[in-house]
């Protein structure tokens, strides 16, 4: 048989080739457009235009103002305290009575106050009469030894007389050396007794004085102590001591209370002031006598700070504005705010008071750029603020418009889109 020699049989392509080279185009595509999104910066998120503040910048007179709440209260208040322990018996005055000074609020009762005055009105009368029967005692010690003074001086000046004619009829030896002798020696005695019932008087008188003063020292100071008690007796009845109306009277019949106990407040509704709390950030500025206004809720009321707290407390600074007018419809305790007017900045750039950041700081602000529809972040160096304004020292210009909310969830953004 003839042998055949084999013969090349033409084959067509397959499939699988060509599926994997679309897979590599379809690779390549898909990495060319991962790397094409990664060059691309991020959208910049959306804000509402309608939900931030916005507020432009200016140039001209920024007035500094701080504002706090606070409370309308008297400026004059008194508070009337217990002198003594005692028992509440009656209540006659309710809060929100006007009283007058001698008006009887309520009577109080301790029988031992009465035995204490009793006692002191006692040993006050006592000491008085004492001192009465020690200047008659006195006085008549004293005028008896002056009658003795004077009985001795008689003597005395007889005693020297008779020593004279003594004296002159030695010449005509009418008496004897020894009885001349004599008549001198009587009357040097008498004249040395007159002397000494002198002195004796002297220091008579001088001891009247002196126990007669330490007498009338005891006098006044039992009439002290009696003053005292019966002070103590009648605070058992209490009174405001001055026109006003009562407050406060916090007591029911038979409470017992100590000394120093409030028993009531009386305050004169006339006459009020503000007492306000400015945060201590905003403090510094304040000084006596800056000009401030007072909302009472029924209208604005003028006034000026007349005190200032010298230490903070719980963050806070009280300052007390007496007020130029009250209002009628005024009442202590009612809730006001109070706007003080610290100074007036001229030709200064400022804008609305952000909602974040402090005085003389740096912070960021979103600056509306490209007509208003996208803001972007920059650094605003900015000085001394106000209630509503803050100044601006760096970083923005006249005109400038800028985001006053708070923006703090963009943080991590340097764009935003008004919409």
């Amino acid at each position: 048989m003839p042998c055949l020699e084999p013969v090349d049989i033409p084959r067509a392509p397959t499939k699988n080739r060509k599926r994997y080279v679309q897979g590599g185009v379809a690779a390549g595509g898909l990495l060319l457009i991962t790397i094409l999104l990664a060059s691309l910066k991020p959208a910049a998120p959306s804000v509402d235009r309608e939900i931030v503040s916005l507020d432009g910048v200016r140039r001209g007179t920024m007035v500094r103002e701080v504002r706090g709440p606070g409370t309308l209260v008297p400026e004059h208040i008194r508070w009337i305290s217990a002198l003594t322990p005692a028992r509440v018996e009656r209540i006659f005055v309710q809060p929100g009575t006007p009283v007058q000074a001698n008006t009887i609020l309520l009577e109080l009762a301790n029988p031992d106050v009465q035995i204490e005055a009793l006692d002191a009105q006692r040993q006050l009368t006592a000491a008085e009469g004492e001192l009465v029967n020690l200047r008659t005692s006195l006085q008549g010690g004293r005028l008896t030894q002056a009658g003795v003074v004077a009985s001795t001086r008689s003597e005395y000046l007889s005693s020297k007389r008779a020593a004279a004619v003594a004296d002159s009829l030695t010449i005509i030896g009418g008496l004897s050396r020894n009885e001349v002798t004599l008549a001198h020696e009587k009357a040097d005695e008498l004249e040395a007794r007159y002397d000494i019932e002198k002195q004796r008087l002297d220091l008579l008188t001088s001891a009247v004085d002196s126990q007669l003063t330490v007498q009338r020292e005891q006098v006044v100071r039992l009439r002290a102590i009696t003053a005292f008690r019966l002070s103590r007796l009648s605070s058992l009845e209490v009174r405001p001591g001055e026109d006003g109306v009562l407050s406060e009277l916090n007591l029911q019949p038979g409470q017992w209370v100590v000394p120093g106990t409030i028993l009531a407040k009386v305050v004169q509704p006339g006459k009020l002031k503000a007492v306000i709390r400015i945060p201590e950030t905003q403090a510094p500025g304040l000084a006596i006598g800056q000009i401030a206004s007072v909302d009472t809720r029924t209208g604005i009321v003028a006034g000026r700070v007349i005190r200032i707290d010298p230490s903070a407390q719980e963050g806070t600074v009280t300052v007390d504005i007496a007020l130029d007018s009250t209002p009628a419809s005024a009442r202590p305790d009612i809730s006001v705010d109070a706007t003080i007017t610290i100074e007036r900045l001229s030709d200064v750039l400022f804008t609305g008071r952000p909602a974040y950041g402090q005085p003389n700081s740096t912070i960021g602000m979103f600056k509306l750029v490209e007509g208003g529809r996208y803001a972007v972040r920059i650094p605003v160096k900015v000085g001394r603020t106000s209630v509503n304004a803050i100044e601006i020292v760096q970083g923005l210009a006249a005109g400038d418009s800028v985001i006053l909310s708070d923006m703090s969830r963009y943080d991590n953004v340097e764009k935003v889109r008004l919409k």
